[in-house]
């Protein structure tokens, strides 16, 4: 059989219509495969982009961030508005609601869905923000004005907050742990950036717990009520996976889908990408779930190029991958670069309580991660210095003035 027919005669069928499932399906056309791709979508829109939801879809600068992509051109077959309810691996077919969808290669891009906080589902006022008609829900409620509580100090609760606030509303956040970001930057980094919040006239209440909500009132667990208009939840993300219940796919405790290195799933012709799956990393020794874009659109090059390798027998690419993201919070520019948990040592660069820093993670005097505040070019050389694995001299790379690169061994 020849590579074109090979190629003809596998069906590629995607799970999810978000950045890692629109990627790959596109990687699969760039890279040459020929064969017939089906993305299906949960949610009845064209396929858009996320991180825009928070900022200028919310806002009213822009009615929507449908992804630039001509699908009829490539070839690509969309079933939006179909939910994939299970799979049966050894029919290789698909349990969907407009009935069984049969594949050859499944590629698993489900993404994530936001954690509800318990009891406030039902109340009205209280919303979540991870999808456009979330957005579209939200976008009349800072228009108002109204009083707005914040569950939650991550970067989707701070990024909310900035956008209520920049649209005139009165805005708390509240926050179960002692600091902004406790789940992901050390304490003495985020405390760093607590300031951000009265700064931004937003009051922040640490080390509050949410007792119970009522329409237009948040009770918190010390007696406390704070008057709210609409709340808002922004406390985390779990990997979309209930639907696999059954299917053999394995999945870790936090739900995610352990894929190897190559991306590929427990089961033959099955491949995870993006918020779904972890994924091990030789870089840092651990296995990585990382619910960011970059993360979204670089694995989908990864799996669209060992898909069409396993048609022609050659070998597969590893996913290694060194993780970034950028958060636009309060007037600044946040970017993250690597993965700070196996650090020995932490160096400040700047003064974190100026408007411009830097904080480098080293291990074994190499490089492994860098947070950069308004210092876009600390990240974009740091970003090469992690992934070299540059040692760096940590006196030269303290001083802001110092170019990072300059500061290497």
């Amino acid at each position: 059989m020849s590579e074109q027919q090979t190629q003809q005669a596998r069906r590629v069928v995607i799970v999810g219509a978000g950045m890692a499932g629109v990627q790959t399906a596109v990687a699969l056309r760039e890279q040459g495969f020929t064969g017939p791709v089906t993305l299906i979508g949960a949610e009845p829109h064209q396929p858009y982009d996320r991180p825009p939801l928070s900022k200028a879809v919310l806002l009213g600068k822009s009615e929507g961030s449908a992804f630039d992509v001509d699908f009829e051109a490539l070839g690509i077959g969309l079933r939006l508005g179909c939910e994939v309810t299970g799979v049966r691996p050894q029919e290789h077919e698909l349990d969907t609601e407009a009935g069984p969808v049969p594949y050859d290669v499944l590629v698993v891009a489900s993404g994530a869905e936001p954690v509800h906080l318990p009891g406030g589902a039902s109340v009205p006022g209280v919303h979540l923000l991870r999808t456009l008609d979330d957005a579209a829900r939200l976008r009349p409620v800072l228009a108002r004005q109204h009083d707005i509580v914040v569950v939650g100090a991550g970067w989707i609760g701070a990024e909310f907050a900035t956008a209520a606030r920049e649209a005139g509303c009165a805005v708390t956040v509240v926050e179960a742990a002692d600091r902004p970001l406790a789940g992901a930057l050390p304490a003495e980094v985020a405390a760093a950036m607590t300031d951000w919040y009265a700064e931004y006239g937003i009051e922040l209440l640490t080390g509050s717990r949410v007792e119970e909500i009522e329409p237009g009132t948040v009770i918190l667990s010390d007696g406390r009520r704070l008057t709210a208009g609409a709340v808002v939840v922004g406390i985390g993300a779990r990997p979309a996976t209930r639907w696999l219940t059954g299917s053999g796919i394995a999945l870790g405790p936090d739900g995610a889908i352990t894929a190897d290195e190559y991306l590929r799933t427990s089961l033959p012709d099955v491949y995870a990408v993006g918020d779904c799956a972890s994924f091990p990393s030789a870089r840092y020794g651990q296995r990585l779930l990382v619910h960011h874009w970059d993360n979204a659109l670089q694995g989908p090059r990864t799996v669209a190029a060992n898909v069409i390798a396993e048609d022609l027998g050659e070998p597969a690419q590893i996913y290694d991958p060194v993780p970034y993201f950028w958060s636009e919070q309060f007037g600044r520019f946040v970017q993250y670069v690597g993965h700070h948990a196996v650090a020995d040592t932490l160096v400040w660069r700047g003064d974190p309580a100026g408007v411009s820093w830097s904080v480098l993670w080293l291990r074994d005097g190499a490089l492994v991660a860098l947070l950069a505040v308004g210092r876009p070019r600390d990240l974009a050389q740091g970003r090469k210095l992690v992934m070299t694995g540059t040692r760096l001299d940590p006196t030269a790379a303290a001083d802001p003035s110092v170019p990072l690169k300059a500061a290497s061994l």
